[in-house]
């Protein structure tokens, strides 16, 4: 087993649906440009209001990923 070195990234995903689906869009979307992805961590979780209803959902997370020996 080698020691491994990750490298962090910020992304911000958004959906109407929820929270979880913005998570995912921003993991897939990341992963499409950038190898060996990992892991990730919820920095902050915000959302639009309209009309007295949540009309959007916005994550802030850190990829990380494995820099490649």
């Amino acid at each position: 087993m080698s020691n491994h070195v990750y490298r962090l990234s910020e992304v911000v995903g958004s959906s109407p649906t929820s929270v979880d689906d913005a998570i995912r869009t921003a993991v897939r979307k990341a992963a499409e440009t950038v190898r060996n992805l990992e892991w990730f961590e919820v920095q902050e979780v915000r959302g639009q209001v309209a009309d007295g209803d949540v009309a959007y959902f916005q994550v802030t997370l850190k990829i990380g990923f494995r820099v490649e020996d």
